[in-house]
């Protein structure tokens, strides 16, 4: 990711953040990227009725959700990018990218993200 992406992700609210991926991608998916259980945590993220997430996976997994979402977004449509995050990917052993980055591959997922970029 180019310098100049990875300080606005850095610098984006959790609100904004949450609230572009539910739009872009659900509020269920959100929280499955996410690692939690209830959709509601996602909704009170995006209301900024919560401001902090405290624990580090889950913000890390929303971050880099978010991080992989914008980049996907320069070079495509917003239902491509969905459908790349829900979709069987080859570069993720065909697990898909929300599965790999629940799990905390987000390394492979962001590489994952990369390639598809570069092949157009």
């Amino acid at each position: 990711m180019a310098q100049q992406a990875y300080s606005q992700v850095v610098r984006t609210p959790i609100g904004d953040m949450a609230n572009a991926l539910q739009d872009l991608l659900s509020r269920r998916v959100t929280a499955y990227i996410a690692g939690v259980k209830d959709t509601k945590t996602v909704g009170r993220w995006a209301s900024g009725e919560v401001t902090e997430i405290r624990a580090l996976g889950v913000e890390r997994r929303l971050r880099t959700a978010y991080a992989i979402s914008q980049l996907l977004l320069e070079v495509d449509s917003a239902r491509t990018v969905k459908a790349w995050f829900v979709s069987m990917n080859p570069y993720l052993g065909d697990e898909t990218p929300a599965e790999a980055i629940r799990e905390g591959r987000e390394k492979e997922a962001m590489a994952a993200a990369r390639a598809f970029v570069a092949n157009g």
